[in-house]
């Protein structure tokens, strides 16, 4: 499958004639819509008709962050006030009917993205929450107990797949361990491998999801120089080896300020590291067409997966 090892975003409502060109002639892999690209249900329908018309692929991947309460972009459209904690908490007291609950809350969400037209969710968070873990993650995560993450992560990941609904875990190999928000500057860890293991590591092993995004983060212990989005070493050996992961590894995203490139070279960072994909997040045309052009086609194996993944999209 020929595609660009790339997602991008737009910057408004409706596509300009410039992102039309883009999506028509230059191939990215799928494209990220946030809360200033979504004004009602109508509009926002129409616009993913018209990425998908000038794709020309009736399966083409648009992606969403709708993780409910503080990171729902979809509440101009419909109120989604419930989080993962609240799950994670009420699973805590009440296994049984909080997974009832959980599965009968994503059946709901599911139906409502398959209206819309978006076939892949950010979700779930797998973060393991500490004590002092940084408020950017918060009640986005299940837990501070790793089992709940991890089981409740499974859950979401076969449910909305049964729904024809995609997820990509994140943020692989955890974040939950950090106080600071890599979105604002490069958190910093110093805890060994054999405690991020215990911990941070366990929920996403033996994922059956198809896509991860990484964490931004400095495993200091492990890889004392690059960030682990740029870090050949965590990819190889901790993400694909010790956590197992099989699926598509995305990139978070390359315009955050944990990456101190510029966004160019954060993107041929990230993917000579052993990111199949680089999102990108911040809307700007022009970046869109320099990025497109600095990086290449998708590989032999993210052409393989992507097929599987378009196997189960609607």
């Amino acid at each position: 499958m020929k595609k660009k090892a790339i997602i991008i975003s737009i910057k408004g409502l409706t596509l300009s004639n410039k992102e039309k060109l883009l999506l028509s002639k230059e191939k990215p892999w799928g494209i990220i819509l946030f809360k200033r690209n979504i004004q009602s249900f109508n509009q926002l329908k129409n616009l993913i008709k018209k990425i998908r018309k000038n794709t020309k692929d009736n399966k083409f991947p648009v992606l969403i962050d709708e993780e409910g309460s503080s990171v729902s972009r979809l509440n101009n459209i419909f109120s989604n006030n419930l989080n993962a904690y609240l799950f994670g908490k009420f699973y805590d007291k009440d296994k049984k009917t909080a997974i009832h609950l959980y599965k009968h809350y994503l059946n709901s969400l599911c139906k409502n993205l398959n209206i819309i037209g978006i076939n892949i969710n950010t979700i779930p968070v797998l973060d393991v929450l500490r004590k002092n873990t940084s408020k950017i993650i918060g009640k986005r995560s299940f837990s501070k107990k790793k089992e709940i993450v991890k089981e409740m992560g499974e859950i979401t990941v076969k449910v909305c797949r049964a729904n024809k609904i995609l997820n990509v875990i994140k943020h692989i190999p955890g974040h939950g361990c950090s106080k600071i928000d890599s979105h604002k500057a490069l958190p910093k860890i110093d805890l060994n491998k054999s405690t991020l293991n215990k911990i941070d590591f366990y929920p996403f092993k033996n994922s059956s999801a198809k896509l991860a995004m990484t964490a931004h983060i400095l495993y200091r212990k492990i890889d004392s120089t690059n960030v682990s989005t740029f870090s050949k070493k965590i990819i190889k050996e901790i993400i694909r080896e010790k956590i197992g992961f099989k699926g598509i590894l995305m990139s978070d995203d390359i315009s955050m300020k944990a990456l101190n490139h510029d966004i160019v070279q954060n993107a041929k960072n990230s993917l000579a590291a052993g990111c199949n994909l680089v999102l990108y997040c911040a809307g700007n045309i022009e970046d869109n067409f320099k990025l497109i052009e600095s990086v290449p086609y998708i590989d032999k194996f993210t052409s393989k997966k992507t097929s599987e993944i378009y196997k189960i999209l609607r």
